[in-house]
């Protein structure tokens, strides 16, 4: 039974995830995850933590990694939508210093899977939102760091269009990261 369906993205590993929802008058549901499917895919990864935010609309979160802790992530909305960003950083990747966005909404069901070696943040889009994610890894706040969300040498398409806001919503952390030329940390992945 496909449960799923993976697409792979232009950035080799990470994938776009669309669970099978069984619907009817009283509502719907789906599996979210399933170790086994997820494993015949050629995601492997064991996750250690789950992790939830609210947010309201013109929220941007990240973009953020952890250097020692580097986790993998399967990220979805429950509530709400986002335009959801991650930025390769694997020494030996092709597509170094590349992004892929990718909506999520509780309409659309779709999650993100990012595999070890990111940066990765949101904006969100609608008047509030739900972000869930499953990590590989557990969180270290001594070890997060991040990239300046809006580098021009990444140059991250955010929708702001959607927003239509004068100023997003950034926390004073996130205000304050490098840029990618600035960043001395990559990520010895092998792909």
């Amino acid at each position: 039974m496909n449960r799923f369906k993976f697409t792979e993205t232009e950035i080799q590993g990470v994938y776009v995830i669309e669970p099978v929802v069984f619907g009817d008058d009283r509502g719907y549901f789906m599996e979210t995850y399933n170790y086994e499917d997820f494993k015949e895919a050629g995601l492997d990864a064991i996750f250690i933590q789950d992790n939830q935010s609210r947010s309201k609309k013109g929220v941007l979160r990240g973009l953020h990694f952890q250097r020692q802790y580097p986790q993998g992530k399967l990220v979805r909305v429950t509530q709400g939508e986002v335009f959801d960003v991650v930025v390769d950083l694997r020494k030996n990747s092709k597509t170094y210093g590349k992004w892929v966005g990718v909506t999520l909404s509780e309409e659309n069901k779709k999650q993100l899977y990012i595999p070890e070696g990111f940066a990765h943040g949101f904006l969100v889009l609608s008047e509030e939102a739900e972000f869930c994610y499953k990590c590989t890894k557990f969180y270290h706040p001594e070890d997060e760091v991040g990239l300046f969300w809006n580098d021009k040498d990444i140059n991250i398409n955010w929708p702001l269009d959607k927003v239509n806001m004068e100023e997003l919503i950034l926390s004073e952390k996130d205000k304050k990261w490098c840029k990618l030329k600035e960043n001395k940390f990559v990520f010895d992945i092998v792909i």
